[in-house]
């Protein structure tokens, strides 16, 4: 089969930059309407997107109250709103492990996949906010190494609760009294360092089996987590070559683990301002960036470093590493941390420019330029192995993502590089991905599975 781009719509506010709420371009619709998400949702699936993507929050940081729109709609329940009033894109939302039960999340995905006739995909994040570890009653999140390892036994915790159902095992048999197969659905009783659950899930296996699990942390840890169990992964770079090894990185961790590189699809971010020429498209930048409160930027800074203040830093010195915690030390947002540093050292920015530059896409990749141009830097990072597709950040919505879809996307086409029509109907469908396994019943010996009673 042809190696294609995989493209995925990351809907954030009213665009990925910090201002974009402020600019006329942007919608004017609240964020709590369920409409403008459809909307665009419904644009992304026109243009045979794989998927739309929502990010979480769970936290409100004082700067952003004044100077950053917030207060978007929780994701998981604005996934099935999105379900109903869609068809064929792929429906993809972020859950913590930090702040729910894996039995909760499990059934909430399960419902998702059959609402959606299986669509569904799940971010799976830690949550190194402290201001967020507040707002569920703890006075600190836990350490980096420390929520992978309860990640971990989320996931797998998770992983049994989906697969406690086989496919077969709802006959819904009126005439013979029966409405599913006990020995075909599993009790399995984990007991482990964080969590304590008997199982079955207490709804049927959703069409893909599991949702496809997707991850976007890029440090050490991270990425050991990501090569063992990602499906498809978000990730952001500055740089094309940094992209290139990420994506070798990954490939051959998984590969070292015993799973397949082939099925694990890496997309960058990609945020790309889209004018009729180069001045045009970076025009709009330098109007987003004429809008930002340096308050904001320097507050979100300040998180990413586990709390570090920066607000001593006069806004127009140029930065060194020195004015930066070293980002092993950093427990919140590492992988994110190491890409600010390394743009310091590499660039030697002003504090302003650098929270310019993250006001556009918070580390991802920017560009300004023409259709071409933008057409060009996707094939060469697709081409050069830095990606399997992009998540696409359009820094106003939703007029920068019209203008991707159509005057972007018809160029990738007549390249051949992205498909004319859908070819399945599942996400892990639309990302060429195996179906998922089931650890108890995919030729599991007879007699095998434990009756739920």
């Amino acid at each position: 089969m042809t190696r294609r781009l995989h493209l995925n719509l990351f809907i954030h506010g009213r665009g990925h930059h910090e201002a974009a709420w402020r600019h006329p371009a942007a919608t004017a619709r609240a964020l709590t309407d369920p409409a403008y998400y459809l909307e665009l949702a419904r644009q992304a699936e026109a243009a045979c997107f794989d998927a739309v993507f929502f990010a979480d929050h769970l936290v409100l940081l004082p700067s952003e109250i004044a100077h950053s729109v917030q207060g978007g709609l929780e994701p998981l329940t604005l996934l099935g709103a999105l379900a109903a009033g869609t068809r064929r894109i792929g429906l993809i939302a972020t859950a913590s492990t930090s702040y729910t039960e894996p039995f909760n999340l499990a059934r909430q995905f399960a419902s998702l996949d059959h609402i959606s006739g299986g669509r569904v995909g799940w971010n799976i994040v830690t949550s190194w906010l402290a201001a967020a570890s507040r707002n569920f009653g703890r006075e600190a999140p836990l350490e980096l190494e420390a929520r992978y390892a309860q990640a971990e036994e989320f996931l797998a915790v998770a992983t049994k609760l989906w697969d406690s159902w086989a496919r077969d095992a709802v006959l819904d048999d009126r005439a013979g009294g029966r409405f599913a197969q006990p020995g075909r659905v599993r009790r399995f009783g984990h007991a482990g360092a964080h969590y304590r659950v008997e199982g079955p899930l207490n709804v049927p296996a959703g069409p893909q089996g599991r949702p496809v699990l997707v991850q976007a942390g890029s440090s050490a840890t991270g990425k050991r987590f990501a090569a063992g169990h990602a499906e498809l992964v978000f990730t952001a770079h500055l740089e094309k070559p940094a992209a290139v090894a990420f994506r070798q990185e990954l490939r051959g961790l998984a590969a070292g683990l015993g799973r397949d590189a082939d099925a694990l699809r890496v997309l960058p971010g990609l945020g790309a301002a889209i004018g009729g020429t180069e001045a045009e498209a970076q025009r709009l930048w330098d109007e987003l960036n004429e809008m930002v409160a340096p308050s904001v930027g320097l507050e979100r800074l300040s998180a990413r470093f586990g709390g570090h203040d920066f607000s001593h830093l006069p806004l127009d010195r140029p930065l060194s590493v020195a004015d930066f915690p070293p980002p092993g030390a950093v427990q919140a947002a590492r992988s994110r941390a190491e890409v600010i540093t390394e743009l310091v050292a590499r660039e030697r920015p002003s504090l302003r420019a650098l929270l310019h530059r993250l006001a556009a896409a918070r580390g991802h990749y920017t560009m300004a330029g023409t259709p071409e141009q933008v057409a060009d830097v996707m094939e060469d990072w697709f081409r050069s192995g830095a990606a399997d597709g992009f998540n696409i950040m359009p820094p106003v919505l939703p007029a920068q993502f019209t203008a991707f879809t159509e005057a972007v996307v018809p160029i990738l086409r007549r390249r051949g590089l992205f498909r004319e029509e859908y070819e399945a109907a599942t996400l892990r469908g639309h990302l060429g991905l195996p179906p998922a396994p089931n650890q108890f019943f995919d030729a599991a010996p007879a007699g095998a599975a434990v009756p739920a009673g």
